[in-house]
């Protein structure tokens, strides 16, 4: 669900896998864009000097974050399970308005496509400022307004480091899911996957 890069040594590697399983199995692999997909971002957490690094001029680099800009936004699983990278847009009410989005471009300082990417769940009630600079932060009322209004059951999102790999919030309206172990090599943190059978039942690998 996003963040593939600026993660670690292995930036290229992980996402040119990412890649080739998509060539190979279409069908199967859905690579959502996340707020590190992007060429500014980049520049600043590690890609883009990781691919200087080693290949010696930004052409990779530069390769990557074109193709970027054609990864979705979000996703959903059994009409059921939205995903996406961060959270919920004050701009979206219906999946309907997110599929009219023009996604083919950098990832802009402000609107829908940039909530998308950096929004995050939050304790309060209503729509916060964010504490990151982009995006929101929405509280219960709006993930289950969400919910309800498009007919979906969850929002599986990621962008936020969870000790144990996961956390339900908003009365499990919503639950982040981190893939990331040991965080930047110093987290200590877990891993985890999220399971969901052909029963919508769902389960953590950690």
């Amino acid at each position: 669900m996003g963040d593939y890069v600026d993660r670690g040594y292995y930036s290229v590697e992980t996402v040119t896998l990412l890649v080739a399983l998509k060539v190979r199995f279409p069908n199967r692999i859905t690579i959502l864009r996340g707020n590190h997909e992007s060429r500014q971002i980049t520049q600043v957490y590690g890609f883009y000097d990781e691919c200087l690094r080693k290949y010696g001029n930004a052409n990779v680099w530069k390769q990557f974050t074109e193709l970027f800009d054609f990864l979705p936004l979000t996703a959903v699983v059994e009409n059921q399970v939205f995903c996406l990278h961060g959270g919920l847009s004050p701009s979206i009410d219906t999946l309907d308005q997110i599929r009219q989005l023009d996604r083919v471009q950098e990832t802009p300082h402000e609107g829908p496509i940039c909530d998308l990417l950096w929004s995050d769940p939050d304790d309060r009630c209503g729509w916060g400022i964010s504490p990151r600079g982009a995006g929101y932060s929405f509280g219960q009322d709006i993930s289950e307004q969400f919910n309800h209004s498009n007919n979906l059951t969850r929002i599986a999102r990621a962008h936020q480091l969870i000790m144990n790999g996961y956390n339900w919030t908003h009365e499990r309206n919503v639950v982040t899911v981190f893939s990331a172990p040991n965080y930047c090599y110093r987290c200590g943190n877990e891993a985890a996957i999220m399971e969901v059978d052909e029963f919508m039942k769902y389960n953590f690998l950690q």
